[in-house]
């Protein structure tokens, strides 16, 4: 089996290691891989995969914000709010955070899922699946979007009056998840099961 090492790149050729043998890199000694460290990102990665899909669903439908403005109070979840400005005639800033906000990121973590839980698809397929999710992980912006809330509370904070709903607790930690099952991913699981 071939391994390049995650620090400077040097490809290895990495024989079957025994318990407790660890595989390093011969120019910067960083560990290259040790046994079962495949199996633990793979479980890793799904479990917070798996969170962040089973938070995405209330962080997007439920109330996100609670405004109140000169005695007017309204609430709207993040899905109906795009759905708003879409139906007000904001056609390109409702695609604009549909697109980068809920479609991207859902797709980002159903393909994590798929690559690091599931492996329903063929090895050329799962290295298709990786270069979308890795695609669409650049271009999702569910933390760009906690970052705006929190300007906007900050900016607006005596103007207005705001209420976190209950949407933003599940939107935190999908966030969180999301970054930690990313992070935690080795793609050379996609290929390392038939080596």
């Amino acid at each position: 089996m071939h391994k390049s090492c995650h620090c400077c790149g040097l490809i290895h050729a990495v024989p079957k290691l025994e318990v407790g043998q660890i595989a390093e890199c011969t120019r910067c000694q960083s560990t290259i891989t040790r046994p079962g460290a495949d199996d633990r990102s793979s479980a890793r990665t799904a479990a917070a995969a798996l969170g962040a899909f089973f938070l995405f669903w209330p962080a997007i439908l439920l109330p996100i914000l609670q405004v109140e403005r000169l005695g007017h109070r309204s609430a709207s979840s993040v899905l109906i709010g795009t759905f708003e400005l879409i139906s007000h005639g904001s056609w390109f800033i409702g695609g604009v955070v549909l697109l980068f906000s809920v479609v991207f990121p859902l797709v980002k973590i159903v393909m994590l899922i798929e690559l690091s839980l599931l492996n329903l698809l063929h090895k050329k397929h799962r290295s298709l699946t990786y270069h979308i999710m890795e695609y669409a992980g650049k271009w999702s912006m569910m933390d760009v979007m906690l970052l705006a809330f929190l300007v906007m509370l900050i900016k607006l904070g005596n103007m207005v009056h705001f209420e976190f709903g209950p949407a933003v607790i599940a939107f935190v930690l999908c966030v969180a998840m999301s970054l930690f099952a990313s992070m935690s991913f080795d793609p050379h699981s996609i290929w390392s099961e038939d080596e």
